[in-house]
């Protein structure tokens, strides 16, 4: 792989990581469509990977040291013994961890089957393009995420806290799991099935954007930890290409988390439906 092939593929994960279209199925094309070798790209998608959740650090950090602050703050000080206040950032924490859940149940127990079940094909992401196209136009149709209806309020009108309930959570949580097959889209799945399940529109921009990073940096990281102990192949890609890839994956991610949480709240994604539904057909006839 050479270092602008790595850059440009990083540019392409930087954007679809965000961006409801599946950055695993894009990298895919766009690595057959570049000619790059399938042997180490496993490692380089690590790499970039990982750029993209630190962009999101970058881009939510004030919001993710709040939830901290507050998670970490819920004694009463002058309380005798274990006495906590249950505040809205351990709340939101909370959500956030319920919603990792069905994704830890199937890296931990189902990994393996599911990679062999969907294997590297290119007619799967097709598919699976196609199906993200029908949930963005269903979340479109029939998502309550636009308007104010009674399962979207905050808590002091009635609804769930922090906009979103534990179920609702545990739910974007299932699409989020089902979003490991190449061409479902991980930003995609869990926005429509938050907005399908009657979450605001920018609630369920920032809780989708901020439930993967944990999940992804503890795969990331068990990845590189498998690479450096002699398990990976880190070295057949080389560290300039590796360097590159992390260059483009970054900020290209700045970009387009900031850009998506625009569109989630005011647009319609139909658009993106109907881009995912073009390039499906085009990869089902060319493939």
């Amino acid at each position: 792989m050479d270092w602008w092939q790595a850059f440009l593929l990083g540019i392409v994960q930087g954007l679809t990581e965000f961006l409801p279209v599946s950055s695993s199925g894009h990298l895919m094309i766009f690595r057959e469509l570049l000619g790059v070798d399938a042997e180490g790209f496993l490692d380089f998608t690590v790499t970039v990977h990982f750029a993209t959740v630190m962009s999101t650090i970058v881009v939510f950090w004030s919001v993710i040291v709040k939830l901290l602050k507050g998670f970490f703050r819920t004694r009463y000080p002058d309380a005798p013994g274990f006495c906590c206040r249950y505040n809205d950032e351990t709340d939101y924490v909370c959500k956030l961890l319920v919603s990792m859940i069905p994704v830890a149940v199937v890296g931990f127990f189902f990994k393996d089957s599911v990679e062999a079940l969907f294997g590297d094909s290119l007619r799967t992401v097709g598919i699976c393009l196609l199906v993200t196209a029908v949930l963005l136009v269903l979340s479109d149709v029939f998502g309550q995420g636009g308007v104010k209806s009674a399962s979207a309020r905050d808590a002091s009108e009635g609804g769930p806290r922090n906009g979103i309930s534990f179920w609702q959570a545990l739910l974007v949580g299932v699409g989020q799991a089902c979003a490991v097959a190449p061409g479902l889209s991980r930003s995609g799945t869990t926005i429509a099935t938050g907005l399908l399940a009657g979450v605001r529109r920018d609630v369920i921009a920032q809780f989708s954007f901020l439930m993967v990073l944990i999940p992804i940096i503890g795969e990331q990281s068990l990845d590189i930890l498998k690479a450096l102990t002699g398990d990976g192949s880190f070295g057949e890609v080389g560290v300039m290409p590796l360097v590159m890839g992390f260059i483009g994956a970054f900020f290209a991610g700045l970009f387009a988390c900031k850009v998506m949480i625009a569109i989630v709240r005011k647009a319609r994604l139909s658009w993106f439906a109907l881009y995912c539904a073009i390039v499906a057909v085009l990869v089902l006839i060319f493939a």
